[in-house]
């Protein structure tokens, strides 16, 4: 959420504004002034008393979904009905995932070929460019076991494809943070939940759910629960998973997008005709999706007292920029966006999320303004005072946590939504199947290559799809890849979806209990990122092992072979080779000297292991992600060496708090025509590499 209260507030994404002007990619974020935890711009503090927020005909329902009027609680109007707009004209076409910044981009990307055909003129239709539901259906393996029924089940690490003791280790790095960290612990209790496929191989609780029932910011003391009145966490624990819901309210809009309601590329004013003035006509749809609206952060709703009066903030905000020119995190864009929606279908927020996401997946535990009933098995969240929170609500618990959802009714398209790890689990797997989970359709394949989509190609390192934070190390840590896709919520929830390996992780901590204060950063995701990166086994062909540079933040290691003599100027090094770092700040090079002390690089090229032309590399470098798949490295030593002694070094370099999944080499070979100078494989040459930072590892 974005404050702009004088609260104090720690944020764990970057700066809350990036303009167009390109910046080095990956780099991480300082803290936010005011407490965001989704990658800029302040997440509001939810706020809530024991006193209950009812939303829009609050009423729970037997499943929990609660019934709910068709017109907004804060809103104060009838949520009439827009229909009739026909055609979408989109940026991406259905395909491939996205390009990631590191590997080489060849030929149009589907971005820049959607801007093409709306620069011609050419309108595409989302529901005409997109293939029926039920043609859909032959789709690949992963769709068609998720339209035959298939359900999420708990399995082994193995059955997953997982490594087990990598996999134990993502749940103890999530329970080192119940102790200080550095001081005071990250959060009181956390649920951390993994798997691949339709496997869950990794569901932990630990911690409490609730511990704390009051805090004094003076003393910077805490007043706990008596131990018997606290509450354990557990596996199905709710928690308030704050900027999660905005990619509820995301996936609803691309559902409209489906059914011909709502365009992408159309202003908002077409369904808001209110949304005007100092630039906001201008505003698109795409843009409040992918925060590049121009508008600012957040605003106080819960400063005003009526609907009408928090409706006149709305329309009164202007556009700091002008649309388009730059990215900030904004509470704004996806409030205006439930406005939007309910407009165009005269279905409040929480109604939507019930009808059209949560009870055709089966997601009983998911919900706006859960029922007292709820209130024993949900995760306490904030003692809410002045002057860190906007609002005097005492320990919030069991309603919503942002003061500003908290004020339009506990229904907002920003926060509010409630749910569990399991939940979540099947909603990162129904978008990994392309939109369909145990025989129901959400989305169709092509409208779930939206989410996953980077339209923010000017704003390098702020890559979004549709609602979705693409390839963010700053929290997914080394799950991070051009096609992974995820969001934080201020409460301490994130999820990571990583399409290429097929896997998902969830980790749901309640650290705003007691205090926001008490936590800084995103420590805790990236070190079970970075733990379930490690899960996942990187296989050679061979079936052996490999040397592999390690994953330790700001590491550096070099694997130098033994000095050579070649005969002739055909000399060659060649090996395999795979790699994923951060772009700009990892790096694998590769280096020659005449007597081990000067070294200068030696040109390479590589061609990957899928097939495709060779790929060169002039500064004997790569950086980045290299796909996941292995390449195939050869570097021709010059007629210089001929007749002299040289040696050969692989070097890595991690140099920032973030690092990708590593950098492996194998079947090291240098040879000339007529003899073969080194092979690894051959004993006495593999025992006299000398290797510092580097191990031989089996996965």
């Amino acid at each position: 959420m974005a404050q702009d209260t004088g609260a104090t507030a720690v944020g764990d994404g970057r700066d809350t504004a990036r303009t167009a002007a390109p910046e080095p990619p990956g780099r991480p974020g300082g803290p936010a002034a005011s407490g965001t935890d989704s990658g800029a711009g302040p997440e509001p503090a939810p706020a809530c008393p024991s006193g209950s927020a009812a939303g829009p005909g609050g009423v729970a329902t037997p499943d929990g979904s609660g019934g709910a009027s068709t017109t907004p609680a804060w809103a104060g109007g009838t949520a009439a009905g827009a229909g009739g707009v026909a055609t979408a004209p989109i940026g991406p076409n259905g395909g491939a995932g996205p390009a990631g910044r590191a590997e080489p981009r060849r030929g149009v990307s589907r971005r820049r070929l959607g801007a093409r055909l709306l620069a011609l003129g050419g309108v595409l239709a989302l529901h005409a460019a997109f293939p029926g539901s039920a043609g859909a259906a032959g789709g690949g393996p992963a769709e068609r076991r998720a339209l035959q029924g298939l359900r999420l089940r708990y399995g082994s690490a193995r059955q997953a494809g997982l490594l087990e003791r990598h996999l134990e280790a993502v749940a103890d790095e999530a329970r080192r943070f119940l102790g200080p960290s550095p001081e005071r612990p990250y959060y009181a209790g956390a649920v951390v939940l993994a798997g691949r496929g339709r496997t869950v191989a990794l569901h932990r609780a630990m911690g409490h759910a609730v511990r704390y029932a009051e805090y004094d910011g003076r003393t910077d003391r805490v007043r706990e629960f008596p131990a018997a009145e606290r509450i354990a966490m557990a596996e199905d624990t709710v928690f308030d998973l704050a900027s999660l819901t905005k990619l509820f309210t995301s996936v609803l809009a691309v559902q409209q997008m489906e059914r011909g309601r709502l365009e992408l590329e159309a202003p908002v004013r077409r369904y808001l005709p209110e949304f005007t003035g100092g630039g906001k006509e201008l505003v698109t749809v795409r843009q409040l999706l992918t925060h590049t609206s121009g508008l600012r952060s957040w605003a106080p709703f819960y400063q005003e007292s009526t609907p009408e009066g928090r409706l006149r903030l709305l329309w009164s905000v202007r556009p700091q920029e002008p649309p388009g020119s730059v990215y900030r995190y904004s509470d704004l864009n996806l409030i205006a966006l439930q406005l939007l929606l309910e407009r165009i279908t005269g279905r409040t927020l929480d109604v939507l999320l019930h009808d059209e996401i949560t009870a055709p997946l089966g997601m009983h535990r998911t919900r706006y303004n859960p029922p007292f009933s709820w209130r024993r098995v949900t995760a306490a969240t904030e003692v809410q005072r002045p002057p860190w929170s906007g609002l005097d609500r005492g320990l919030v618990w069991g309603e919503v946590h942002d003061e500003n959802a908290y004020a339009l009714g506990g229904v907002a398209g920003h926060a509010g939504v409630f749910g569990t790890a399991w939940d979540l689990a099947v909603l990162a797997r129904t978008l990994l199947d392309g939109g369909a989970y145990a025989g129901r359709r959400i989305l169709r394949p092509a409208s779930v290559e939206l989410l996953f989509t980077d339209y923010n190609t000017a704003f390098p390192g702020d890559d979004h799809g549709l609602g979705f934070e693409l390839y963010q190390h700053w929290y997914m840590g080394a799950m991070a890849t051009p096609h992974s896709a995820g969001h934080t919520g201020f409460t301490g929830t994130s999820l990571v979806l990583d399409p290429s390996t097929d896997s998902f992780l969830i980790l749901l901590g309640n650290s705003v209990h007691p205090v926001r204060t008490w936590r800084a950063g995103s420590a805790p995701r990236v070190a079970v990122g970075n733990r379930f990166a490690r899960a996942v086994p990187v296989r050679t062909r061979h079936g052996g092992s490999a040397w592999f540079s390690g994953m330790a933040p700001g590491g550096s290691g070099t694997l130098t072979l033994p000095p050579l003599v070649p005969a002739t100027g055909s000399a060659r090094l060649r090996c395999a080779v795979w790699w994923d770092t951060v772009p700009g700040e990892g790096s694998l090079h590769l280096e020659v000297s005449p007597d081990g002390k000067d070294w200068a690089p030696l040109p390479f090229t590589t061609v990957r292991s899928t097939g495709g032309a060779a790929e060169e590399w002039p500064q004997g470098s790569v950086s980045g992600w290299s796909g996941r798949i292995w390449h195939r490295l050869e570097a021709p030593l010059t007629a210089a060496w001929a007749g002299r002694e040289v040696r050969i070094r692989f070097r890595h370099r991690a140099a920032g708090r973030y690092v990708g999944r590593g950098v492996y080499v194998d079947v090291v070979r240098v040879a000339e025509p007529a003899r073969l100078l080194f092979a690894e494989d051959r004993p006495a040459d593999a025992a006299r590499v000398e290797a510092v930072g580097w191990t031989r590892s089996g996965d």
